[in-house]
């Protein structure tokens, strides 16, 4: 091919185009919407969020509660160690599900020795 040929199209198949699915109101619809009455309420809306666990016996969720709740709370390794999860799930964890959700606050306390240590009040 040369400078000055110019290079040519090639010719597309196209596939069909997919069938839409007709719209359904679902005001009118005959299946109602599933609401789920088992969720917690959110702190500062109506009753209060309890501080016991909603969760599983044996769930991580449980395990990383009861190693907060200690008098001495878990450092960050401890954390990491009994779930079996990376630095950035523990901190999310504990951020999101811990503090967001279950409405509990967590401490975080540096040491001496540099590490932190996190609890929450029974």
């Amino acid at each position: 091919m040369t400078s000055n040929d110019k290079p040519t199209l090639k010719a597309q198949t196209l596939r069909p185009a997919a069938k839409s699915r007709p719209r359904v109101d679902v005001a009118k619809s005959s299946v109602a919407p599933k609401h789920r009455a088992s969720k917690a309420p959110v702190s500062g809306q109506g009753t209060p969020v309890s501080a016991e666990p909603a969760s599983r016996p044996g769930s991580k969720t449980t395990k990383v509660l009861g190693l907060l709740q200690r008098p001495g709370g878990a450092t960050f390794k401890v954390l990491m160690k009994a779930t079996e999860w990376q630095a950035h799930s523990v901190r999310g964890f504990l951020s999101g599900t811990i503090s967001k959700k279950m409405g509990l606050t967590v401490t975080s306390l540096k040491g001496d020795d540099g590490e932190r240590t996190y609890s929450v009040k029974a």
